[in-house]
């Protein structure tokens, strides 16, 4: 982020493609509508770009990274533009596939993340779905950002151990409703 700072077009090109993927499923999982997570993609990068040359390393990039994801998705909500259910069909798609069934063909890409089945996936977004708001954010920072307790903290604005709570809680939300399907 310091080399694209100065300059170095190169830079954010390999920021870029380190990230794009995390940063995207977090908002496509965060917003479950594939069409406001491309914008809010869009916005993401270009804060990106346009505070390049004030960036000071203060924690990791992709802490900072998610912190302007995670605001970008909770300003989205705010201003409550119409989320599809991960259930819901896409009408543009002639063969009306879910989002629940794009995550699957997205994780399908990616054998170390993918799970035995394209079943148990869906399985596991339906009941991700279900959890509350902050449960789930702060459960998709840590599955799809990478990002600590501590991190998670920092980007969402919350406590240290009202984060480890809401992970917690979504556990034990999450092993609940696995344990139900199954």
């Amino acid at each position: 982020m310091l080399r694209f700072g100065r300059g170095d077009a190169a830079a954010f090109e390999l920021l870029y493609r380190r990230h794009e993927g995390k940063v995207f499923r977090y908002l496509e999982r965060s917003v479950r509508n594939e069409a406001l997570a491309n914008d809010l993609m869009q916005e993401v990068w270009f804060a990106i770009a346009r505070n390049a040359a004030t960036y000071q390393v203060s924690a990791k990039f992709t802490t900072w990274l998610f912190t302007i994801a995670h605001n970008r998705v909770v300003d989205a909500v705010r201003t409550s533009r119409p989320m599809d259910s991960i259930e819901a069909g896409d009408d543009s798609r002639p063969d009306g596939a879910t989002i629940a069934d794009r995550l699957v063909a997205d994780l399908a890409k990616e054998p170390s993340n993918a799970l035995e089945s394209q079943s148990e996936v869906a399985v596991v977004m339906r009941a991700v779905a279900q959890l509350p708001s902050e449960q789930r954010s702060a459960f998709l920072l840590q599955a799809e950002g990478d990002l600590s307790v501590e991190e998670i903290a920092t980007t969402t604005g919350a406590s240290f151990e009202t984060v480890k709570s809401r992970l917690r809680y979504a556990r034990t939300k999450l092993r609940q409703l696995l344990w139900e399907y199954a």
